[in-house]
């Protein structure tokens, strides 16, 4: 990691500027997460780079990182950049915007109207729950279930709501595909056979953040404008089917 433009931070100076303690900047440093200052005379000095490196291992820390995880993404980095880290935690942070919820298995079985085990296991497969010990489960998408809750208060029984969860996961999943496979191609690669530039590091990042309101966007777009013609379509021809059915009846 370059030291920046001429350090000039004591550790005292560094410690007040980002909020680190002296000793946590050295425990950094015996790490390995941290560069060591650049010595003069009897003085280490501090510039920009470490700044940008403690600044972002807070910010790793509060997301629940843990130092040794830090560490490792640290050294897959490489001689990368603090930019090229930054990219490291975007791509790691999930691309859900709800919290998981704990929920007891009472709770499920209210949820789901059942409390058959294979559909627990059904749910757990799909990644919809996760089994936590004790009758605990932890609920990925609390929205996910909500929405299971309602086809259960409309009479779709719970094993046919799981079906169609199924279903609308494989689809999701071949979006998600091709949105990645988009990125790869036409942001990564081309940066790759650059020889991924350290200035351009923040136009990958910005385009990697970019994507996600992007692809929820364009698939949520898509998929209403499907949900309409479907619906039209299929009501067209319930709709005729009865009036054949009416004509029949007279």
């Amino acid at each position: 990691m370059a030291n920046g433009a001429d350090p000039s931070l004591t550790i005292d100076q560094l410690a007040q500027r980002t909020g680190v303690t002296v000793r946590n900047i050295r425990a950094h440093q015996s790490r390995g997460l941290l560069d060591p200052p650049e010595v003069r005379g009897r003085t280490g000095y501090y510039g920009r780079a470490h700044v940008e490196r403690l600044e972002l291992i807070r910010r790793l820390q509060a997301d629940g990182y843990s130092l040794d995880l830090i560490g490792r993404m640290i050294v897959s980095a490489g001689d990368l950049s603090t930019e090229a880290l930054r990219f490291t935690e975007v791509l790691r942070q999930p691309w859900a915007d709800e919290e998981p919820r704990v929920v007891n298995g009472g709770e499920l079985a209210k949820r789901y109207g059942s409390d058959d085990p294979e559909l627990l296991a059904k749910a757990e497969e799909l990644g919809l729950v996760r089994p936590l010990g004790k009758g605990r489960w932890e609920e990925m998408s609390p929205r996910l279930g909500r929405a299971g809750a309602e086809l259960t208060d409309l009479g779709i029984p719970a094993k046919e709501a799981l079906r169609v969860v199924a279903r609308v996961r494989r689809n999701a999943e071949s979006a998600a595909r091709t949105f990645v496979h988009l990125f790869v191609e036409e942001v990564w690669k081309p940066f790759q056979r650059d020889g991924s530039p350290e200035e351009r590091w923040p136009e990958v990042l910005d385009a990697l953040e970019r994507l996600r309101p992007m692809a929820s966007d364009s698939l949520m777009a898509v998929f209403l404008m499907a949900m309409d013609e479907e619906v039209e379509q299929a009501l067209g021809r319930e709709l005729k089917r009865a009036r054949r059915d009416t004509k029949r009846r007279r």
